[in-house]
């Protein structure tokens, strides 16, 4: 079944019965060492290397607050900076195509691609089009997509799925990706060099003498954006190997699908975020390679250019007061990495092109929480408050995880891409939904609580240390609360005596 949902080779959609929900994957990922080993070191080693980047910054916490007021202000007003946008790069003799979901969005691509009479296509990293399945709804239409970035020719060539919103190979080693190299380069053009090892220099240029026939052949290039500046209509990428200058450079045709959420209001707003977001992913000072193009030129660069604009459920999380602060996200993976269950599961346990924690409130938004699935990522934290520590955008993920909690426990109808959902609560939050009906009664009925305080206080000799039945799992990692000896109603009647501590 084809993975055009999600983006991910041979992955079935999330309402497919076979695709795991977290806790089934998460309990197979655990299980895998070699997995685990290369997610400890290469998580330690970047966040590491990014606390080091971000406190040469004085004003660090001032470039975060601004960054977060730049992206709440432009999420207020989008409509106006989306029409802006429009007017911008189509005097600067682009097209901008509107895309309302995925299946819109691919057919727009591959009706362009189609148009130039070719049948490949070479790709700079996107997230988005990984998000709707582009490779895969090209090939259905005989073209062919060839991914530039290394890590991403690594999960290409490997048929395999990113794990990592920076390194999407993040879960594989040397002595595998050599492997992949020697056995799969040569079905996808310039074989790998006789005699190839692990050594990361040999790696590297197997890589650049497989990819560089490709650059110099393709006539079509397809692209994502890391922001749009609305006052010019400049798109912008940002990247590390200098693969992403040859996709947009040298096709004639250039194809570019960005979330609508990329959009920047002026220049002066993009340059805190070119301050943020290298410190924040690769700790680097500024980004090796900063694309940045405008519509057309006549001397250099592609004729054509083509902008489709994405929304695939970006509107719907517009419209959530608490969710929408996902959409602040650049994707600088910061949160991934000092995620204690991310490193221990890895990205492919979260079943979406987005992992981690930020994966774990922006997928069920973007998709909905009608699946098993999806249902199940808000649960896939504990809640630590690492991820928002680190965010250079200070998106409260933890708050935003017990929002969709919520949601998920309460069921209910929702619009989702214009249509009337209803989304059934998860198996197993039967019990969950009664005793917090329970709790509510308890809590309007003061004189039901008290008497129930006083209660367990008396009996708190004979509390179990742990909850029976389906409770053990809960309690077989947690200290369930020792029971004071009296309420503190009635410690503060006793010790004040001034009868407020009664009803």
């Amino acid at each position: 079944m084809s993975a055009t949902y999600l983006g991910m080779p041979g992955f079935p959609p999330p309402s497919h019965p076979a695709f795991p929900s977290f806790p089934q994957a998460a309990r197979e990922a655990v299980r895998d060492e070699t997995l685990r080993g290369n997610l400890r070191h290469a998580t330690h080693t970047i966040r590491a290397k990014r606390a080091g980047a971000v406190a040469e910054l004085a004003d660090w916490a001032a470039l975060r607050e601004a960054g977060k007021q730049i992206k709440d202000h432009t999420l207020r007003h989008l409509d106006r900076y989306l029409e802006q946008v429009e007017e911008a790069v189509t005097a600067a003799g682009g097209t901008v195509h509107w895309a309302v979901d995925a299946q819109e969005a691919n057919r727009i691509v591959a009706g362009l691609v189609r148009a130039t009479g070719e049948t490949e296509v070479v790709k700079v990293k996107s997230m988005a089009t990984q998000e709707i399945g582009l490779n895969e709804a090209l090939e259905a239409e005989g073209i062919r997509a060839y991914e530039t970035d290394l890590a991403e020719l690594i999960v290409q060539l490997g048929k395999d799925r990113p794990s990592h919103i920076l390194v999407p190979a993040i879960h594989r080693n040397r002595g595998e990706i050599r492997d992949i190299f020697r056995s799969q380069m040569s079905a996808w053009g310039r074989p790998a060099p006789e005699g190839l090892t692990d050594a990361p220099a040999e790696l590297a240029e197997a890589a650049r003498l497989h990819l560089r026939e490709k650059f110099l052949r393709a006539r079509v290039g397809v692209s994502g954006a890391n922001f749009v500046v609305a006052e010019t209509g400049t798109l912008v990428v940002v990247e590390s190997e200098g693969n992403g200058r040859m996709c947009l450079t040298l096709p004639e045709t250039l194809i570019s699908v960005v979330g609508i959420e990329k959009v920047v209001p002026t220049w002066r707003d993009l340059e805190v975020f070119l301050q943020t977001l290298p410190r924040s992913s690769t700790a680097e000072r500024m980004n090796p390679y900063t694309s940045m193009w405008t519509g057309t030129a006549d001397e250099d660069g592609p004729s054509t250019f083509h902008l489709v604009l994405l929304d695939n459920g970006r509107t719907d999380t517009l419209a959530d007061e608490v969710g929408r602060q996902a959409l602040r996200c650049i994707r600088c993976s910061a949160c991934l990495n000092v995620c204690p269950v991310y490193e221990r599961v890895g990205g492919h346990a979260y079943g979406s092109v987005y992992p981690g924690p930020i994966g774990a409130i922006l997928s069920p938004q973007l998709r909905g929480t009608a699946s098993e699935i999806d249902a199940s990522l808000p649960y896939a934290s504990s809640l630590c408050g690492a991820c928002y520590e680190v965010c250079p955008v200070a998106i409260d993920i933890p708050e935003v995880l017990v929002h969709l909690r919520e949601r998920v426990v309460q069921g209910g109808p929702v619009t989702r891409g214009g249509n009337r959902v209803v989304l059934q609560p998860a198996k197993g939050h039967a019990a969950e939904r009664a005793a917090m009906r329970v709790a509510r009664w308890a809590l309007t009925h003061p004189g039901v609580l008290r008497g129930g305080q006083r209660l367990a206080s008396r009996t708190r000799r004979f509390h179990p240390r742990s909850l029976p039945g389906p409770g053990r799992a809960w309690t077989g990692t947690r200290d369930l609360p020792a029971v004071p000896a009296e309420p503190f109603r009635d410690w503060w009647q006793r010790t004040h005596g001034d009868g407020e501590g009664s009803e």
